[in-house]
C-alpha cells in the first residue's frame, strides 16, 4: 500500500466558500456560467466512527504521484490529474465517458479533526483518508445568567 503525501494548508477557508463550486454545484454542467475550469468530480464516501472520520475516494486510473491531499483540522481538499492516454487519430468512439484531466474536490468535514494523525494510504486505484477526530473534552457549555 503506497501512501500519499499530505500537505497542511495554512486555511482552507477561502475554499469553503466559493462561489464558483456553489454554483456548479447547484447546476453541474447546466451552470449559467463558469467561474473556473472544468473538472472533474471523483465519486467518494465518507463516514464517521467513534474516533476518527474516513473518507474513500474512487481514482481508478490515476496514479498516486498525480494525487495531492491538502487539509486543516475543519477541511480537505483532494486534486490531482488522470492523463488521457495516447489514442489513435483514426478512432471513431461509439462511446466516451471517462472522464480525463483535473479533479478536485474539497469537503468540510462534520467534526473537527487532527491533522498531524491523519493517514492517507493509495492502493489499486482508491485512495483512502483516516482521519482522527480531536479531543472535544475541553469543551463546555456555559450557562448564560441574568446580569
Amino acid at each position: 500500500m503506497d501512501y500519499i503525501k499530505i500537505r497542511f494548508g495554512g486555511s482552507l477557508d477561502q475554499f469553503r466558500n466559493e462561489l464558483a463550486r456553489t454554483i456548479e454545484s447547484l447546476f453541474g454542467e447546466t451552470a449559467p456560467f463558469s467561474m473556473s475550469p472544468r473538472t472533474w468530480r471523483p465519486p467518494m464516501d465518507i463516514h464517521e466512527t467513534a474516533d476518527e472520520i474516513v473518507m474513500v475516494c474512487l481514482l481508478a486510473g490515476v496514479e498516486k504521484d498525480d494525487v495531492e491531499v491538502e487539509m486543516d483540522n475543519r477541511a480537505v481538499r483532494i486534486s490531482g490529474m488522470r492523463k488521457e492516454p495516447p489514442r489513435n487519430p483514426d478512432a471513431r468512439f461509439h462511446l466516451a465517458e471517462i472522464p480525463y484531466g483535473k479533479f478536485e474536490r474539497i469537503l468540510v468535514l462534520p467534526v473537527p479533526v487532527d491533522p498531524e494523525k491523519t493517514v492517507a494510504t493509495f492502493s489499486n486505484g482508491t485512495l483512502e483518508i483516516r482521519m482522527k477526530k480531536l479531543n472535544q473534552a475541553g469543551r463546555r457549555v456555559v450557562k448564560v445568567t441574568r446580569g
